[in-house]
């Protein structure tokens, strides 16, 4: 009797820790563990550089900023048919891994430049704005590309119970980096945090080949149809542009997008100039946003784990993606009536908690149920030069309102978080409709 129950307690705590609360099937214990160790690489590699980024933002003028956006966007424009030429000619297992190793070697010349550069006692202006545009393009890159991935190695009903898991890895990731920025950069300078960043890249293309042997062991008789494949995606490269502006379901996801960078941008933007007056310091303006980083990646963490799951099985897709622009209102509604730099940081943080923890999963979800040329075309277009052009909007829109002052322009920003909750409802809508014919057709 003794010797059955310690028996089952292992099948048990299994079923009760990984079955009910995280939501895992047996055979998808080994490729969630590596999914989970992918983001967090990226994440972490992305998050320790961030708050550099930042820092050169503040050390190049809050003026600059507009500038520097429209430097990230015209370089998005070039980027992203690029990757579509790529992407259509060259099958998925060889492309994926050769889009980190290229950003790999970028960290590494950085890190040799910036060395050389404050060994030599030069200004850092121009190279510090180099690296923002850089940074810009190269995270939503390499965060694109991995849910691309995902969602071509899940089914459409194990990224709802999976990708919240998943991105936990990515907030963990997100936590350790901006921790270790945070401990590391006054020690040893900013600049040598970037062989840390680039190591971390290659563990996620080691993850990367882990997960294609899962692919392999998986769908063995459906390789064709899987990232295996040695078919390239095919098409044009310029197709993620057409289907975007073919579709109104691929519009929602960009107007999305569009409002959600519109609202981010601003309040870096007055992140930006509040700290420019109250935190001199380069080094220290880089702690302040790793700090940030950190409390927003500790609520991401807890609402990835145990929340989105449930909110999005119990209340659908449409609610969890509303559940960041409602927050928004509420918040610019308070900047309105006290624009300090605290309560734009505890906005901050609430945002991006929330839109890692619950928006961020939830919309990957929504490319479930479209095909495996959409995911990686249209969805990077829309990931990376739509988003940017959303900054180039935003940053904008601030500039030229700067007379309004930040309570103001925070008035300005309130019709539009509105109009962004109403689309996530209707994507909400629309994504059940297109999986519910999917479903029709035994498509699973």
């Amino acid at each position: 009797m003794t010797d059955t129950m310690s028996a089952d307690t292992p099948d048990t705590l299994r079923a009760n820790l990984f079955d009910r609360v995280f939501g895992l099937e047996k055979h998808e214990y080994v490729a969630v563990a590596w999914s989970f160790a992918y983001f967090f690489c990226v994440l972490s590699s992305y998050y320790i550089l961030r708050p550099v980024r930042e820092a050169m933002a503040v050390g190049s003028g809050p003026e600059t900023i507009p500038y520097l956006f429209i430097g990230t966007f015209v370089t998005m424009l070039i980027a992203t048919p690029v990757f579509g030429w790529v992407a259509s000619r060259f099958p998925r297992r060889v492309f994926l891994p050769w889009v980190y190793l290229f950003f790999i070697s970028n960290i590494l010349i950085f890190w040799a430049v910036f060395s050389q550069a404050i060994s030599d006692g030069r200004t850092l202006i121009w190279l510090g704005r180099v690296f923002f545009v850089w940074l810009s393009v190269f995270n939503l890159f390499v965060v694109s590309v991995f849910w691309s991935f995902m969602a071509d190695i899940y089914t459409r009903e194990q990224g709802r119970r999976l990708f919240g898991l998943i991105t936990a890895g990515g907030s963990i990731g997100a936590l350790l980096g901006g921790a270790a920025t945070s401990a590391l950069v006054i020690p040893i300078g900013f600049q040598n945090l970037m062989p840390i960043s680039a190591t971390l890249l290659v563990l996620a293309v080691l993850c990367i080949r882990q997960l294609r042997i899962w692919v392999v062991h998986e769908h063995e008789d459906e390789i064709i149809e899987t990232v295996e494949s040695d078919k390239p995606l095919g098409g044009n490269p310029l197709a993620g542009i057409t289907h975007l502006f073919s579709s109104r379901y691929f519009t929602g996801i960009a107007i999305s997008s569009v409002i959600a960078s519109l609202l981010g941008t601003a309040l870096y933007m007055f992140a930006a100039e509040l700290v420019e007056h109250a935190i001199p310091n380069a080094d220290e303006q880089t702690r302040f946003f790793s700090n940030i980083n950190v409390a927003s990646s500790a609520i991401a963490l807890i609402g990835q784990m145990f929340i989105v799951k449930q909110v999005v099985s119990r209340f659908g897709i449409g609610v969890s993606l509303s559940l960041m622009p409602i927050v928004s209102v509420a918040g610019f509604a308070l900047l309105a009536l006290d624009p300090v730099l605290g309560i734009v940081a505890i906005l901050t943080v609430a945002r991006r908690g929330l839109g890692f923890g619950f928006s961020k999963p939830t919309t990957d979800m929504l490319y479930s149920v479209v095909t495996p040329e959409e995911k990686y075309k249209t969805k990077n277009f829309i990931d990376t030069a739509i988003y940017r052009g959303g900054d180039v909007v935003g940053t904008w829109a601030v500039k030229f309102m700067s007379a309004l002052g930040i309570a103001g322009i925070s008035i300005v920003m309130l019709p539009f978080a509105v109009l962004w909750a109403i689309v996530a409802l209707w994507l909400g809508r629309d994504y059940r409709r297109q999986a519910r014919e999917l479903r029709d057709k035994g498509v699973q």
